[in-house]
């Protein structure tokens, strides 16, 4: 026991959810004295759901992890692909254990993330099952502490807190040098792109119909945010009427009709009491070794340019310097960012 102790310990301590799969999946081989572990998450939209192995823990404790920053998402496997995962999610009880395989559902604070699969050559004893079963109870409520500190209380979107993070993970390598590395070969012709999207006069929505009003405002607003981008997109609040959404797409032109798309569904939406409200939008190439404070300013200074030439639109911060109508040197610090 002294050994899945150290692995709990280890998970525990571990805040990125990644090495939290792969930390899982060894604790539960060791457990189950398994041949081979596997911890699968469903990522996706409503029918087009994918999964995506996030560990994998064989023979030899051999591991691997996958980023989901780095997956391109059509190429990953649907849901009917694998029915003996998909059959596991939906049952109200997990299926029994047999001697060579083992299928629990992975649980999080919104309900059922995926499976976690051990491949076994004898049939696991109940005290190991109950063991692995507390194990993804910790788990759960892991995640849920994770959701809790990473995530917007009144809208649910990411937080500003966890933004930095996946940003250098995005701006770690300029994608052409991914090379042949398995969980960044999908995605050597994609690109990254940050944009910010802040609510045009939201101050007067809060002085003509107060603050309760104001809130429903953000909180419809990210739903729309949700609809309109992508599953592995990643959305966020950093406070106020400000949204920041991190997006990957091959080039300036999908990076604009992805957030035309978004500016269009908010104009078409209808709020309560309010009616209806616009969003500007101002966008930048996420570079290699980019830091947060530089690229959110650069996509800020197309935001007010939007806003002093007609609001509700999207402008291309790298457009824009062509154009002549801005300059691409930006003066900020981290300490001056935050």
């Amino acid at each position: 026991m002294s050994g899945l102790i150290e692995q709990l310990t280890q998970l525990t301590a571990l805040r990125n959810r990644e090495e939290m799969d792969l930390c899982l999946a060894q604790a539960i081989r060791l457990r189950l004295a398994a041949d081979e572990v596997r911890v699968a998450r469903l990522l996706g939209d409503p029918g087009d759901e994918r999964w995506l192995v996030g560990a994998q823990v064989g023979p030899a404790e051999e591991a691997t992890c996958a980023d989901p920053s780095w997956v391109e998402l059509r190429d990953l496997p649907t849901l009917d692909d694998q029915p003996t995962w998909r059959d596991c999610m939906r049952a109200a009880e997990p299926p029994p254990a047999t001697a060579s395989l083992t299928l629990l559902p992975l649980r999080g604070s919104a309900g059922v993330l995926g499976v976690v699969e051990a491949r076994t050559s004898a049939l696991p004893d109940d005290t190991a099952l109950a063991d692995v079963r507390g194990l993804l109870d910790i788990y759960r409520n892991l995640v849920s502490l994770l959701d809790y500190t990473e995530c917007d209380t009144l809208t649910g979107l990411l937080n500003r807190k966890s933004f930095d993070d996946t940003f250098y993970r995005a701006s770690a390598l300029p994608l052409s040098q991914m090379g042949d590395e398995p969980e960044r070969r999908l995605v050597r012709e994609q690109r990254y792109w940050l944009g910010v999207i802040d609510i045009d006069h939201f101050k007067q929505v809060n002085d003509q119909h107060g603050h309760l009003i104001g809130d429903e405002v953000l909180l419809l607003l990210s739903r729309v945010m949700r609809q309109s981008f992508r599953a592995l997109d990643k959305l966020y609040r950093f406070g106020g009427e400000e949204f920041v959404v991190l997006l990957r797409c091959p080039g300036e032109e999908e990076a604009m009709a992805a957030l035309q798309r978004f500016r269009a569904q908010v104009e078409g939406f209808v709020f309560p009491r309010v009616q209806h409200v616009t969003v500007s939008v101002g966008y930048t190439d996420v570079r290699s070794g980019d830091t947060p404070p530089a690229a959110v300013e650069r996509a800020d200074m197309a935001v007010y340019y939007a806003k002093r030439h007609g609001r509700n639109q999207v402008r291309s911060h790298a457009a824009l310097v062509r154009e002549g109508e801005l300059s691409d040197l930006v003066q900020t610090s981290d300490v001056e960012f935050f």
